[in-house]
């Protein structure tokens, strides 16, 4: 794979990454002048199944991603095979996963939360509507383009690489972002990507994963565990982004928001009370208040312990209501040093 100058009528420019099917490489058009990613899969790959089952379930689902057409999702343009090698042509995004920047602890401003899960759950209902089903959503596949906007990749090539790519009895996939029907192998729906959506939101909001362990340990979380509310360890946020969180990872698939658009429309609501500042005096406080990871606001938000502070005139500490208070202080402050030195 590592020596290809071509595959199909594609020139190889570069390796870009690998996936659980193959190799993935920019690629060049140049019948249209156009870049892509190739994504590949190699028949030596399906053993433990039939090859050309396995293809055709791997056609039918590029042709299925192949129709979806929207500004947030990472369209396909071609699917064949050239000396063994399958593979799938797909528009090159030029941007960065959201999980780099999950990795390098960036932070987002709550504004943007809501926009850029917006868009996730535009593309999701976009997708749903046409009966697609991601299967695989979590911050790898999603794309921060740099003039903001959010791409979704892999739809549909989700399906080939969570299941049927795998011996039987086993689950592939991201176990963090998986729902709990998705794990115990049962049929999913829609809803299925909806609790992986509110794992992401999870992330931006807290910094953290809300399942986390090795594989095994997190699937019995997954199964088994509510994770801690995301005010807990944000304590920035209000209860009512709690209750979308909740609402959105429910262990059962009919507790959960049934539609992207239910979804988008509670994390739209919920955000003004998140962006409302915390107490008038506090300058730093606006509509756009960034939010931190757990430690950082914590420290942000706790009163510091209580230390006694040198004495200080009242006026250092709070403005006075009127200048005809400065006299009576003053007498005050000198009654207090003749009396210490009558003491004396």
């Amino acid at each position: 794979m590592a020596e290809l100058s071509s595959i199909g009528k594609y020139e190889i420019r570069r390796e870009i990454g690998r996936g659980a099917m193959g190799v993935v490489y920019e690629g060049y058009d140049p019948s249209i002048k156009r870049i892509v990613a190739l994504k590949t899969i190699r028949s030596e790959q399906l053993a433990g199944e039939d090859p050309s089952a396995v293809i055709a379930r791997f056609r039918r689902e590029a042709q299925a991603a192949g129709r979806l057409n929207h500004p947030n999702i990472v369209s396909i343009y071609d699917f064949g095979e050239d000396n063994g090698v399958w593979y799938i042509a797909m528009e090159f995004v030029q941007g960065r996963e959201l999980k780099e920047c999950f990795e390098s602890n960036e932070r987002f401003k709550i504004a943007d939360i809501v926009r850029i899960m917006g868009e996730i759950l535009d593309a999701l209902g976009y997708s749903h509507g046409q009966g697609v089903i991601h299967r695989d959503i979590k911050p790898a596949n999603i794309f921060l383009l740099t003039n903001g906007s959010v791409k979704v990749a892999d739809f549909g090539i989700a399906h080939i690489e969570a299941s049927n790519l795998t011996q039987v009895g086993t689950v592939m996939g991201t176990p963090s972002y998986m729902s709990p029907e998705q794990i115990m192998g049962l049929p999913v729906d829609g809803r299925s990507d909806l609790f992986s959506a509110g794992v992401v939101l999870y992330q931006f909001l807290t910094g953290e994963r809300p399942f986390a362990g090795s594989a095994t340990t997190t699937m019995q979380k997954v199964l088994k565990e509510e994770p801690l509310p995301p005010s807990t360890l944000n304590v920035q946020l209000p209860p009512a982004m709690d209750a979308v969180v909740q609402k959105a990872m429910a262990k059962r698939a009919e507790e959960r928001f049934q539609t992207a658009q239910e979804f988008a429309d509670a994390v739209r609501a919920a955000a003004p009370a998140a962006q409302a500042p915390a107490a008038a005096p506090r300058a730093a406080a606006h509509s756009d208040a960034t939010l931190v990871s757990a430690a950082e606001a914590t420290m942000a938000n706790v009163p510091p312990p209580s230390i006694r502070q040198p004495t200080q005139p009242p006026t250092a500490v709070r403005a006075t209501p009127s200048a005809s208070r400065s006299p009576v202080l003053a007498i005050v402050v000198a009654a207090v040093a003749v009396a210490v030195g009558v003491g004396a």
